[in-house]
């Protein structure tokens, strides 16, 4: 199975072009904006650098979330464009998901910075059971994450730098989204099952205007 991985929900613009779980090709650059500029063109280069049509491909891979809000429409949009174009699934995959390391066992925990500045320091979360998520993406605090895995041990998956200070007494195991990963656990999900659409772990900042009384 060959798939090509997007992932524009962080800070950068990664493609990763796999065939049987074997890397065959990857792009990343830094940018906090302006992946839609750049994903023809990275499409185009990674697909000729492995000798590989458009045509060719199984199925397309998307970082769904959550992350960067117009990163994610962005990749999303673009993902289902091709898809669209080639009758292949684009598949969604989360931030969380394309995270956790391949072969991971027993229960786990991947917890991403969300909100960076205290006192509002809350992290994205999902848990996981021998590779398979058990839960949707949520945002905690980080009181409500110490009083988790309290309450409920796993494996902790995450920034150690970030973590490591705040968590003292737990053990953080490196984690990271990316393109690579996310095109892994792709090929292993059902299309139907996991479609292309946005997770954002998070109720949106702005609100409709309240009709005067």
């Amino acid at each position: 199975m060959i798939v090509l991985g997007f992932h524009t929900a962080g800070p950068a613009c990664e493609l990763a072009l796999l065939r049987d779980g074997h890397v065959l090709s990857e792009r990343r650059e830094a940018m906090a904006r302006g992946q839609d500029a750049r994903l023809p063109d990275l499409t185009r280069s990674i697909l000729s650098d492995a000798g590989i049509g458009i045509a060719d491909l199984d199925r397309f891979a998307v970082v769904s979330g959550p992350g960067s809000f117009t990163g994610i429409r962005v990749g999303i949009a673009f993902a289902r464009g091709l898809a669209l174009a080639t009758g292949r699934p684009a598949i969604g995959v989360t931030a969380l998901e394309a995270a956790l390391p391949a072969g991971q066992q027993g229960s786990a925990l991947v917890a991403l910075a969300a909100q960076r500045r205290p006192p509002d320091l809350t992290f994205w979360t999902q848990t996981f059971r021998s590779g398979a998520a058990t839960a949707d993406p949520v945002e905690r605090s980080l009181a409500v994450l110490k009083d988790l895995l309290t309450s409920h041990p796993h494996m902790l998956y995450g920034d150690p730098d970030t973590l490591g200070p705040l968590l003292p007494d737990q053990l953080v195991h490196d984690a990271e989204p990316s393109a690579v990963r996310a095109a892994q656990v792709a090929a292993e999900m059902d299309p139907d099952l996991h479609p292309a659409r946005p997770v954002y772990a998070r109720a949106p900042d702005a609100t409709l205007p309240t009709k005067p009384a």
